[in-house]
């Protein structure tokens, strides 16, 4: 129960930090602040590397396509 509540902090937290950043390196930063806080080091590490995803992915979806 409690690693279910802390994977729903850890997802809701990635939600609004990344809505806030606007390049990759922010989002990834903000994924790991968030992680950590939530899991530790390993938080940090799994929430630098979603937020990294996260901002490559919106990145390539702000492109015009050709």
């Amino acid at each position: 129960m409690r690693k279910s509540l802390g994977l729903l902090v850890l997802a809701g937290a990635l939600m609004t930090l990344g809505a806030c950043s606007t390049t990759t390196e922010q989002k990834a930063a903000s994924g790991a602040v968030a992680g950590a806080v939530v899991a530790g080091p390993v938080g940090a590490a799994v929430g630098g590397a979603a937020g990294a995803v996260v901002g490559k992915v919106q990145e390539e979806s702000s492109k015009p396509h050709s």
